[in-house]
């Protein structure tokens, strides 16, 4: 079943966007009396049918509405070094987003190679990932914010900084007794140390992501796969 991302009424009839109006008729040729899946983003979706096939304001009836009262689990927020290859991190928030996390914080380091991030585009992205996995919630997407800000205001996470992985507790182990989890992934160049000391004296704690080095994008992927098994 085809899938919109709109805001729902509770009942009666729907008018989407251009955008949306436009890829419905024109672009997938569905008709008048054809059934699609509406989604909020929010944690609600519903059976709709289309009653105007208009290329720019499509109508809609709404049949049937669900509502989901959480994500999951464990709530996770992912902060992320925004990588210099641009459709790298675009990437990461497109499979994050089909794993179901919750919200991306793009993070500045010392050695960030990227300093400047267009939120807009990969909030589109999310968007089309959302509705092509199905998902019922849209993870939020924050604007760039320096390392130590954003460690300011969300203390007590986790830091993906491994020198010694051998000693390092693995990830899974310390978000099983977790309902929220904040996990900080660096850029290519890694953290310094002046930032991760910088995040242990904010009460973060240091783990490992297996025993190989992943590349920024990975990693945070890696994050979202495996806190999903825990659903």
């Amino acid at each position: 079943m085809h899938k919109i991302y709109s805001p729902i009424p509770i009942n009666g009839s729907l008018t989407l966007s251009e955008e949306e109006s436009k890829h419905l008729c024109k672009v997938m040729r569905k008709q008048v009396g054809d059934q699609v899946l509406v989604l909020d983003g929010k944690g609600r979706k519903a059976v709709a049918e289309i009653s105007l096939a208009h290329p720019k304001h499509a109508e809609v009836t709404i049949i049937k509405v669900e509502e989901k009262s959480n994500r999951k689990t464990i709530n996770l927020t992912i902060a992320i070094a925004p990588t210099k290859n641009i459709s790298r991190i675009e990437y990461f928030a497109e499979k994050a987003t089909e794993l179901g996390i919750d919200a991306i914080h793009p993070i500045l380091c010392s050695q960030s190679e990227r300093r400047v991030l267009k939120i807009d585009r990969i909030n589109k992205i999310m968007v089309a990932a959302m509705k092509q996995s199905g998902q019922v919630f849209l993870p939020k997407i924050e604007e760039l914010t320096v390392l130590k800000e954003f460690i300011k205001n969300h203390p007590n996470g986790l830091i993906a900084h491994c020198p010694n992985h051998l000693i390092n507790p693995k990830l899974l182990n310390e978000v099983k007794n977790r309902d929220a989890v904040t996990v900080l992934i660096g850029p290519e160049g890694d953290f310094t140390e002046e930032e991760v000391n910088f995040a242990l004296e904010h009460g973060y704690k240091t783990v490992s992501l297996g025993n190989s080095i992943l590349r920024t994008e990975t990693a945070g992927i890696y994050v979202c796969a495996v806190l999903s098994t825990l659903d």
